[in-house]
């Protein structure tokens, strides 16, 4: 194992092994390997009457995102507890992972997992915001591993026993804002950030749940961000964003490769982006973004390839033939990502989002807004198009060009549970969550 102290900062990025997985599987947060990115396509219009092939109503709330692996679609929420007007007994908090046949919205099995106690308590800012099933799930095509924070790293094969559970921390960071970072997996690892629970990044044995290598750090805490693999030559980084720097592991050891200057916020809520040879990090909350050739050793500021004022509050942004793509609330950004330069900022109309308002000169939230106003959906880009969901029910699809253009304005606001979870796409469809329902989206 290894262990780096307060004084590095240090982090390990979390890799992602394909397996049995098909071409076009989603099969992790943001997709094949956190990019948001995929050819395939996905409906551009729909409503409650057209182009819905199914509709789920889910056995608790959520902010995590769907993930597709083969006829299987697999979605985690919570019950019990923390529920908006009936909190409730945080004794009977559970969380479930949930099963569907692709093909019809069926339920094909269902796991509740009690949670392992004491857990943040669902006050404000952070928990009554997210809730307590933030942490999107993995899957091989072999099996399923989910990270339920305190509760720990569980692993299911596809019918649904569940093989191991490993707990990684029971600590709070010192905001207690609870947990949402999503596992990913590289070779025989599955990989978490648990830097509300242990200020560490962990890597554990697929098959048997044995802790393989632990990274600490003290500069770890407030960062909530899902790392993502970068191929630099034949070598692959495991690259981490934290408050203040962006990291890089070997994520074969958990060793620390290289550090860079990141942004400037106090917490880190958005992924790194992988480019070829670059990776990118954009802040949120009034924060920065930079862009980092890979391939460093140690004290890698040399490294630096530009630092822009672009932010988005709690959304990754999707990177399309050499431009970012994100938005904050009802704002749509694009940046050259190779400048770091702003190409368009545009409002998005039609918008009832609950996102805090902005002036059109400055796309960054205003203090004093409070922490849960924004949209957590992160963008995604399908064929060539820019899905951009809000909190609201609306879900924008933009061409994916250095040019804003507006294709459709899909409205799902009768469910009024909420919006936060990132689409997944796969085969033609497009798979949407909110905190009531799981959705499925196909051309007629």
């Amino acid at each position: 194992m290894s262990t780096i102290r307060s004084g590095l900062l240090l982090t390990v990025l979390m890799g992602m092994c394909w397996g049995t997985i098909e071409s076009a599987d989603w099969p992790r947060f943001r997709g094949p390997n956190g990019s948001g990115v995929t050819d395939d396509s996905a409906p551009v219009s729909w409503s409650v009457t057209s182009n819905l092939k199914w509709k789920l109503e889910l056995p608790g709330r959520g902010v995590s995102s769907p993930v597709v692996v083969g006829d299987k679609v697999f979605v985690t929420c919570y019950s019990g507890y923390g529920i908006p007007g009936q909190e409730g007994d945080i004794a009977n908090l559970k969380r479930h992972l949930v099963c569907v046949e692709r093909s019809n919205g069926t339920v094909l099995w269902t796991a509740a997992v009690p949670a392992t106690l004491p857990e943040d308590p669902y006050t404000p800012p952070g928990v009554s915001a997210h809730g307590y099933a933030s942490h999107t799930p993995v899957c091989d095509g072999k099996r399923v591993f989910v990270f339920f924070g305190k509760s720990g790293v569980l692993a299911f094969d596809m019918e649904g026993k569940q093989l191991w559970q490993h707990l990684v921390g029971q600590e709070s960071g010192r905001m207690r804002w609870g947990s949402a970072a999503s596992p990913i997996l590289f070779g025989d690892f599955v990989i978490v950030n648990a830097s509300d629970e242990s200020e560490a990044l962990v890597a554990l044995d697929q098959q048997t749940g044995e802790e393989k290598w632990r990274a600490e750090a003290s500069g770890m805490a407030s960062s909530w961000s899902t790392p993502v693999l970068v191929q630099h030559g034949d070598a692959t980084e495991l690259v981490l964003t934290v408050p203040g720097e962006v990291w890089s592991f070997f994520p074969e050891t958990g060793k620390l490769k290289w550090y860079a200057p990141g942004t400037n916020d106090q917490t880190m809520s958005a992924s790194p982006v992988p480019g070829a040879g670059v990776v990118y990090a954009i802040g949120g909350r009034g924060g920065n973004s930079v862009a980092i050739r890979t391939g460093g050793k140690g004290d890698a500021a040399d490294h630096l390839l530009w630092e822009g004022s672009a932010s988005g509050r709690f959304a990754t942004p999707a990177l399309h033939k050499g431009y970012l793509y994100t938005n904050n609330g009802a704002i749509a950004l694009c940046y050259n990502a190779a400048t770091g330069e702003r190409v368009y900022q545009d409002r998005l109309t039609g918008v009832r989002s609950a996102a805090p308002t902005v002036a059109d000169e400055d796309p960054r939230p205003r203090g004093g807004r409070g922490f849960g106003g924004g949209d957590y959906a992160s963008p995604i880009i399908a064929n060539g198009k820019v899905y951009i969901t809000l909190k609201s029910g609306l879900v924008h699809v933009l061409e994916a060009q250095p040019e804003f253009k507006v294709l459709a304005t899909n409205d799902l606001t009768a469910d009024s549970s909420g919006f936060d979870g990132t689409p997944a796409v796969s085969n033609g469809q497009l798979f949407l969550r909110s905190h009531a329902f799981l959705y499925c989206l196909q051309d007629e």
